[in-house]
Order: structure tokens, then sequence, then C-alpha cells
């Protein structure tokens, strides 16, 4: 599946666009812009895809995307609605030199990091507070808001990058191309069993040919991805029923229950029920 380029609703000559994004529920759709994009989930949960970031998200969850990277939000099944507050914005937003100006040099390294995706695991109540407002403010106060919410998390809120550094980003390329196709793909069989050849041939490459590529492109292993999508899966069914472990497994697309534990250790530092057991603590 390739990235869906998108071209963000613009009133003339605004330089930006703030809305909440309300639906029953947020469907996969791979997809990418040249706005930079600031998301705050306010309801529902689901799952993240970011280049080549697989995680689950919830509300306070706050990412900044940069320009031409591909992403999608799909939500868990039987959530009963998903509601975000989404920013897009241009560099250029407030003037093709504004933020080369040295009171806002902080912004400008902070959006140069987001090429890769940052997400703001410690943005205060405050700043989600703003965040949330944007929507019903005028576009004049609209602006004084987005730039102050982005001093902030360039000053004042750690971020951690999202993506491999090898991710290639140019949508147009044939690597770009290749990758997208094989991730789309994979969203919607990691549950079930995928041979290499079966994936090698959806790019037109043998097997061998699609290995190398894959992991020079992705930095990873194709075994190693899908394992980072069935464990996501595979914890999203522990916090939302109430499933035996070996049924968790086996709906996330393990067979092998010793092979599935040690997996989810491997990625999240827990024994399965171990990470039920802090979920629900947290709840």
């Amino acid at each position: 599946m390739k990235p869906r380029y998108e071209q963000p609703g613009l009133s003339d000559g605004t330089t930006f666009t703030c809305f909440t994004r309300r639906e029953r529920a947020y469907e996969f759709a791979w997809h990418y812009h040249r706005e930079y994009e600031l998301t705050l989930i306010t309801a529902g949960t689901g799952t993240r895809y970011v280049g080549t970031a697989v995680e689950r998200y919830q509300p306070g969850d706050l990412v900044l995307l940069g320009p031409d990277l591909p992403h999608t939000f799909a939500s868990r099944p039987g959530e009963e609605s998903a509601e975000a507050v989404v920013t897009q914005f241009q560099h250029a937003f407030l003037g093709p030199d504004f933020f080369a100006l040295p009171q806002f040099r902080a912004i400008e390294r902070l959006l140069a990091r987001s090429a890769r995706g940052l997400r703001f695991a410690r943005a205060s109540g405050e700043i989600r507070a703003q965040i949330t407002r944007l929507p019903s403010l005028d576009s004049a106060a609209q602006t004084v808001a987005l730039l102050d919410v982005l001093q902030r998390l360039a000053v004042d809120v750690a971020s951690t990058a999202m993506t491999g550094p090898g991710y290639a980003h140019a949508p147009s390329t044939v690597m770009r191309d290749r990758i997208d196709a094989v991730c789309g793909f994979l969203q919607q069989a990691h549950t079930e069993p995928v041979r290499l050849e079966e994936v090698a041939a959806l790019v037109h490459m043998s097997p061998t040919s699609f290995s190398r590529f894959f992991h020079r492109a992705m930095g990873r292993t194709l075994t190693d991805h899908l394992n980072r999508l069935r464990v996501e899966t595979a914890c999203s069914l522990l916090t939302a029923t109430s499933l035996p472990v070996i049924e968790v497994a086996a709906r996330s697309g393990y067979r092998n229950l010793s092979n599935f534990n040690r997996r989810f250790l491997e990625l999240k530092g827990l024994r399965p029920t171990a990470y039920r057991a802090a979920h629900a603590r947290i709840g």
C-alpha cells in the first residue's frame, strides 16, 4: 500500500489549519503530506504507525511529525469513539525566515528533529489543555497560541524520536514505494502466518534480495518487524480483554506460547501477565 499524499484543506491565504478530528473509528490510511502535524489524542486508543515505528496510543499522547513522514492512526477494535486535536502547518507559516531569528532557534531545532517524528511523553496538562483549546480560537489567537506551544515544547519538554535513523522519507523513491507496500500489507496480515516469499513477491523481488533490502530500509529484519506488530496487537488485547494469555498469543499471530512470551519480554521488558497487571494498576 503506497502512502496517500494529502493536501490539507487550508482556507485562502491561511498558512496552517487546526481542527478536532472526531470519528467513530480511525481506519488504517497510510498517508503523508508536506505540512508538519501536531496531534494530541483526546479520546480512544489504538495503534500509531509512523515510518518504522509501531506504537500504541491513548488519550493524552502528543506527537509532532515532520513533512513527508508517512503515518496513520488506527483505532483499536471495539472502541466507541476516536478523537484528536490536529494542527497542520507549513514551515513558513509565519514567514520564510521567521524561525531563523535568534529568539526562535529552539523551535527551528525542534522542527528539524521532527523529521523522525517526536513523541512528548511528559508534556504538562497545561500544554495539553492549550492544544485542546486551539480549534475554538480565532485565527490570530490560534497563531499566537501555536507559536507558544511550539516554544514550550522546544524548551521545556523532553521528546523521543520515533522512527529509525535509516528510514527513507522521500515518498517518490523506489525504496519508499516498496516499503510502503510491504507495511500496508503487514498491517492487515500480521496476525496470520506470513511467509517471506509472499511478502517479497509483493514488490517483485527474490526472498534473498528482499531480506537485504528490508533490513537496509527499516533497520530491522522482517521477522523483527512482524514481532513488533504482533506484540502491539497483544498489548491491546491484554489491556482491553480478559482473554487467557494463550488466546491473546494466538490472536496476535503466535502459534507457540513460549515464543510469544519470549518476544513479548524482549520488546516490553515484562511478561504478558505482568504487563496486564501493571496496566490494571495504572487504570
